[in-house]
C-alpha cells in the first residue's frame, strides 16, 4: 500500500476512535454530576465543564501548532493521544466537580489529536488527492461522533459511567499505538523560525486567504453549535411527548453525521477536480437553505429528513476549509495554520451555545434555526465576494512553491 494511503487509513481509525471517545464522555457529564452528588446548580456546572475545554483549547492550539512545525505533526498527535488517555482514565476516579473541571481544562490545553492528523494528511498526501483525504478524515470524525454515544451509553448501562470514561481512555490509547508504528511522516521540513504565537498571528494577518478561512471557520463553527442547547426541547415539542427524548435527540443529532459518513468522500473527490472554493460555496449555500427549511416542518419525520439533507451539503464545508488552509499556507507554517484554525473552531464552539441558549430563551425555538441558516448564508456571501482574490492568491502561492 502506498504510504499516503496507509497514513490515511491508520489516521482514519485514530480520528474515528478519538472522536468516539470524546462523544462517549461528553453527553453523560450532566448525569455523572448527579451521580457524584452535584444536585445544586447542575446546569451551571454542566455548561462550565463543557465550555472550559473549548476555552483552554482556543488558548493552547496556536502553541501546539508552532511546536508541530518545529518537531513534526506525528509527535504532536502521539502527545495528544497519551494526554487524552491519562485524562479520561483519571476521570474514572474523580469525586467532585472541581476535579472534573481541572481535567477538562487540561484536556483543552493538551488537545490537538484531530488537528494534528489533518495537518499530517495535508502535508503527506499528493496534491491531487488532498480533497479526498481530508474528506475521509472528516467522515471519520463524524462517524466516531455517531458511534460514541452508543458505546458510551452501552458501557454506562453495563458497568457505570466511571468505567465508561476509562474505556474511552483505553480506546484512544490503542489508536495512539497504531499511529506510533504505522504512520510515516515523510514531507516534513522543520521550521527554522523561533516559535512565537504573536508572530504566528502577525503572519496569519498578512495572509488574506488564510484570514478569510479563519473567519469563515468561526462563523461556521458558531452556527453549528447554536442549535445544541435547544434541539432536545424542540424535539419534545415536535414529538408531543417527553418520553424517550434522549434517544430521539441522539438520533436526530446524529443525522448530519450519518450524512457526512456517506457523502463527505464524494465531496472530497469533487473538490480535487473543481477546487475547494466551489465546493465550499455549494456546501454553505445548501447548508444555509436547508437549515432555514427545518422551520417549515411541524412533525418529527419531516424535520429529521430535511436535517439529513442539510447534513449532505454541510459535510462539504469543513473539509473544504481545511483544504484551503493547506492551499493557502507554506509547508513550514502549516502546523501553526491548523493550530490557528483549531482556535477559530473553539471560539465558534464557545460562542454558538451561548447565542443559541440566549436566543432560544427569549424567542421561539425556530429563531435559532433561522439564525443558524443566516450565518451560513453570510459565510457563503463572504466566500463568493472574496473568491476572485482567493483564487489569484492561491495561484500565486502555488507558483511560488514550485
Amino acid at each position: 500500500m502506498l504510504r499516503w494511503k496507509r497514513n490515511l487509513w491508520v489516521l482514519w481509525i485514530g480520528v474515528f476512535f478519538t472522536s468516539a471517545s470524546f462523544s462517549m464522555v461528553i453527553p453523560f457529564l450532566p448525569i455523572f454530576l448527579l451521580q457524584i452528588g452535584v444536585h445544586d446548580h447542575t446546569e451551571m456546572w454542566s455548561g462550565l465543564l463543557f465550555g472550559s475545554a473549548f476555552f483552554a483549547g482556543a488558548l493552547a492550539s496556536p502553541f501546539w501548532g508552532s511546536v508541530a512545525d518545529k518537531y513534526g505533526r506525528k509527535p504532536m498527535i502521539i502527545r495528544a493521544g497519551f494526554a487524552l488517555f491519562v485524562i479520561y482514565t483519571l476521570m474514572a476516579f474523580v469525586t467532585n466537580p472541581y476535579e472534573i473541571l481541572v481535567l477538562r481544562i487540561l484536556q483543552g490545553l493538551l488537545s490537538g489529536f484531530i488537528p494534528g492528523a489533518i495537518a499530517l494528511i495535508g502535508t503527506n498526501t499528493p496534491n491531487e488527492k488532498v480533497g479526498y483525504a481530508l474528506s475521509m478524515i472528516s467522515s471519520a470524525s463524524a462517524s466516531g461522533g455517531i458511534v460514541g454515544p452508543l458505546l458510551g451509553g452501552g458501557m454506562a448501562e453495563l458497568v457505570g459511567n466511571r468505567w465508561a470514561f476509562a474505556s474511552a481512555g483505553f480506546i484512544v490509547f490503542i489508536a495512539t499505538f497504531l499511529i506510533i508504528f504505522l504512520v510515516t511522516e515523510e514531507n516534513f521540513t522543520p521550521s527554522k523560525k523561533r516559535g512565537s504565537v504573536k508572530n504566528d498571528f502577525k503572519t496569519a494577518l498578512e495572509n488574506r486567504p488564510l484570514m478569510l478561512v479563519l473567519i469563515l471557520t468561526v462563523i461556521t463553527a458558531c452556527s453549528v453549535m447554536t442549535i445544541e442547547p435547544v434541539l432536545p426541547l424542540y424535539i419534545v415539542k415536535l414529538s408531543g411527548s417527553a418520553d424517550n427524548t434522549s434517544l430521539l435527540a441522539g438520533i436526530v443529532f446524529s443525522l448530519p453525521g450519518i450524512a457526512s459518513a456517506f457523502f463527505a468522500p464524494l465531496w472530497g473527490k469533487w473538490a480535487d477536480k473543481v477546487g475547494f472554493q466551489k465546493v465550499l460555496f455549494i456546501g454553505l449555500l445548501g447548508g444555509g437553505i436547508f437549515t432555514i427549511g427545518q422551520i417549515l416542518f411541524t412533525h418529527l419525520w419531516g424535520f429529521s429528513m430535511i436535517r439529513f439533507v442539510s447534513g449532505i451539503f454541510f459535510c462539504a464545508v469543513f473539509p473544504a476549509l481545511n483544504g484551503l488552509v493547506v492551499k493557502s499556507t507554506t509547508e513550514d507554517f502549516r502546523g501553526r495554520a491548523f493550530g490557528l484554525n483549531q482556535t477559530a473552531t473553539q471560539i465558534g464552539g464557545m460562542t454558538g451555545p451561548l447565542i443559541g441558549g440566549l436566543l432560544g430563551g427569549i424567542f421561539p425555538v425556530q429563531s435559532v434555526f433561522m439564525l443558524t441558516g443566516i450565518l451560513l448564508l453570510v459565510a457563503m456571501v463572504m466566500a463568493y465576494w472574496n473568491s476572485n482574490e482567493l483564487n489569484s492568491s492561491l495561484k500565486r502561492k502555488a507558483v511560488s512553491s514550485k
